[in-house]
């Protein structure tokens, strides 16, 4: 009687949060039939099923959190049929082991969670004062941040703090050591309450987006900011789009901005690059990552191998990355392998900003909006289209010399866009 497990769904993904069951007990599945759905740190994903059979048993209830590699469902000939839906089961003992601490039997009895009890077993009692429910995957970061969880609500089954619930405070811990000292002491102990404000709960993939960005925080880092006359690339751009225009195909500056940046990035290898536990790791595929802002976070899907294809197909491929981004349809490749990334915010009206490092990759570009500016031009006074682009580097992995000479090849690039398709 196979189990069905829960997979690994994404290259920083320890555990997942089964948000739906899309099958029932007694339902007959197919290889590939979707059982569930998993929500990761990076998206909603499709569980799959690998057997033939009769769905006899679900271990875990919708909205649990659940280790890689924990059972949460059964398949077999039928004739196991466990009754009661989404009643969990009791679990392996390696599951056990992921989900708490080597332990005495009492104590290791108490700290396992709701989702895996037995399907026959009482109603497990309340937890005693003082006595945490929580994860591995939550201390870990706990304590990697100094978060005391016994000061945390747990929002879990039976009060179980999650990995959100710590993400959570730690972005809440973060405000609070940059908010300014208060004039008086009196006043810092007392918090002010305003009854129309409301708090609003985060998705775990805007959690995991603040805890990661917080993380890279503490990554050396310094900015590098470029002026482009973009004048040639909007005419460049309009000569394409009318190419293009007898397929049904049309290229933004940013698909411009991307074929750019991977040319640069095969001319520099040294940017294309990670760092990787006391090692840089220098990427073979220029893959270039598009920040797409959603209503749950922001999410940047990969242009893999930008520097191999066309500006068309960068502009089709974007488009439709885009698209899945925005409607949680991102697969878990086409999030996966980015070696660089280009945030723009120009279609905003916002001139220039600086862009936070998408760890473990060693640069990011902020793309700004195209304004006018007045030069001469023989002898003739003139406005130009200039777009200011930031790039904020890992100094672990870049010299600031280094960093400059592809930024100084990059804007090239832009301000001649024939060498960009050449």
């Amino acid at each position: 009687m196979p189990d069905v497990i829960m997979p690994r769904l994404s290259d920083t993904m320890e555990e997942g949060e089964l948000s739906r069951w899309m099958k029932q007990v007694g339902d007959e599945i197919h290889k590939g039939d979707v059982l569930a759905e998993i929500e990761t740190d990076k998206a909603t994903m499709d569980l799959e099923a690998f057997d033939n059979g009769i769905l006899e048993q679900l271990l875990v209830v919708a909205g649990a959190l659940v280790p890689i590699g924990a059972p949460v469902a059964r398949i077999g000939d039928g004739s196991n049929i466990v009754e009661g839906g989404t009643t969990p089961a009791a679990p392996t003992a390696p599951v056990a082991d992921a989900v708490a601490p080597a332990a005495p039997a009492a104590a290791a009895a108490a700290a396992t969670p709701a989702v895996l009890a037995p399907a026959s077993a009482t109603p497990a009692a309340p937890v005693a004062t003082g006595e945490l429910r929580t994860s591995p995957l939550a201390r870990k970061i706990g304590r990697e941040h100094g978060i005391d969880l016994h000061t945390i609500a747990g929002t879990g089954p039976q009060g179980r703090i999650t990995r959100t619930d710590v993400d959570t405070a730690i972005v809440a811990q973060a405000a609070a050591a940059s908010a300014p000292a208060p004039i008086e002491a009196v006043a810092a102990a007392t918090p002010v309450v305003s009854t129309d404000s409301i708090s609003v709960p985060v998705s775990r993939i805007r959690a995991v987006t603040a805890r990661r960005l917080t993380e890279s925080q503490a990554v050396p880092h310094f900015f590098l900011t470029s002026v482009v006359n973009v004048e040639r690339l909007v005419a460049f751009r309009a000569g394409a789009n009318a190419s293009l225009e007898t397929i049904g195909s049309k290229v933004s500056l940013n698909d411009l901005f991307v074929r750019a940046s991977a040319v640069a990035l095969r001319a520099h290898p040294e940017v294309n690059a990670s760092w990787g536990d006391g090692v840089i790791v220098r990427h073979q595929h220029v893959n270039v990552g598009v920040a797409v802002a959603t209503d749950d976070g922001l999410l940047v899907p990969v242009v893999a191998d930008a520097d191999q294809k066309s500006l068309a197909a960068i502009a089709t491929e974007t488009r439709a990355l885009a698209g899945l981004a925005r409607t949680g349809g991102l697969s878990l490749a086409q999030m996966s392998g980015g070696t660089f990334t280009i945030s723009n915010l120009g279609m905003f009206g916002i001139d220039s900003f600086t862009a936070v490092l998408n760890p473990p990759e060693a640069g990011i570009l902020a793309i700004g909006a195209a304004s006018d500016v007045p030069a001469v031009r023989d002898g003739v006074l003139v406005t130009v289209p200039m777009v200011k682009i930031t790039l904020t580097v890992d100094h672990r992995v870049l010299d600031g010399a280094v960093a400059a000479a592809f930024l100084r090849d990059l804007t090239t690039l832009l301000e001649e866009p024939l060498r960009i398709v050449l």
